[in-house]
């Protein structure tokens, strides 16, 4: 399996996170990337760079206002009096109806759902390079490849189709997806993020074309909060064509694996025929964000049933944050993964 991800997706370094009314360091640094680099290579895997294919796949998933938002606004804001260096909402509209503003501060607040996505100078070329490590993963899975590990940070499954949020601001997991299923793929996205996958649901959700599932920290408790509960199924067209299965706080490996096999089953009865798992390793017991109890061993289980389940497959790397064991999180989850298609492989001759 080889490994996509270019340094440029480093350069985005975020300096505001506010917690509680409390500024605090993000927990979403440059160094995430290396240290997951380092846990894709102890697994094996080759490490190439991703292709440019431009903004069309992008704007396939994202509306045109906000991408033209993502790429400027830092310039815009820094020339207004006073700017500090971060692009950090202040106002967010009541509804999204409302009328589209002129001023910087106002698109701030209308295109960044929370204060976990400020803007800085290098967000935009980090945010695209990222995405592009998603899209070249999908085309080695098109060209044939059984899978392909996609380094994407910044991350991706909170951002909406006009809107960052959760440290996350191009819809990596979703792009790929949507570039998968216009080369005629039945897809589906299995998020195993300890967050739910909001941005990815929200794309989605009335279309019956993709299916998304994502397993995570019961969101009535837990970040994102809005979305996430289990009677999200879809709408119009995209009705039971969501698939939600929310967990209850410090749920350990057994009962995420109980949760993961319900997944599979839905994704079986879709027909699915690529798959697209939005990677996150921060339902681990510790990580700093502190949703689940997965254990480094059981992520190598949760690795092996999803790659048991022998469709050709896209990691696309989500949250996941600083701890003594992400890295090897990241190596325990591609070697069981390894493992279980190696068996998927076997079970097919």
């Amino acid at each position: 399996m080889q490994c996509v991800f270019d340094a440029r997706q480093t350069a985005h370094d975020p300096q505001t996170f506010l917690v509680a009314g409390q500024l605090r360091p993000s927990p979403e640094q440059p160094r995430r990337a290396e240290v997951l680099l380092n846990g894709a290579t102890e697994a094996g895997l080759e490490v190439i760079a991703p292709a440019d294919y431009g903004r069309g796949p992008l704007a396939a998933v994202h509306t045109s206002e906000y991408l033209a938002f993502l790429e400027t606004i830092h310039a815009r804001w820094s020339a207004l009096p006073g700017a500090g260096a971060e692009v950090v909402p202040n106002i967010h509209p009541d509804r999204r109806a409302a009328s589209y503003p002129s001023s910087p501060v106002g698109q701030a607040g209308w295109h960044l759902q929370d204060t976990a996505c400020p803007v800085g100078a290098s967000t935009w070329d980090s945010a695209y390079w990222s995405a592009q490590s998603a899209l070249t993963g999908a085309e080695l899975v098109l060209e044939g490849e059984r899978s392909a590990y996609a380094l994407s940070r910044p991350p991706g499954h909170h951002a909406l189709a006009d809107a960052a949020g959760g440290f996350c601001f191009l819809a990596n997991s979703a792009i790929a997806a949507q570039r998968l299923r216009d080369a005629g793929r039945r897809v589906a996205v299995l998020d195993v993020d300890v967050h739910h996958g909001n941005g990815t649901q929200s794309i989605f959700y009335d279309r019956g074309d993709v299916l998304t599932v994502s397993i995570h920290c019961d969101a009535s408790v837990f970040y994102p909060f809005f979305w996430g509960h289990a009677q999200e199924r879809g709408i119009g067209q995209g009705e039971g064509a969501n698939f939600n299965l929310p967990l209850p706080r410090g749920t350990a490996d057994d009962g995420f694996l109980e949760a993961l096999a319900a997944a599979l089953a839905r994704i079986r009865s879709f027909g699915t025929d690529a798959l697209v798992v939005a990677l996150g390793l921060d339902a681990y017991v510790g990580d700093p964000l502190a949703g689940l109890g997965v254990t480094t061993p059981g992520f190598a289980r949760i690795g092996e049933a999803i790659g048991r389940f022998g469709l050709p497959t896209l990691l696309v790397q989500e949250g996941g944050y600083l701890s003594e064991e992400l890295g090897r999180n990241l190596t325990s989850f591609l070697g069981g993964f390894a493992n279980g298609q190696a068996e998927a492989g076997r079970v097919h001759v």
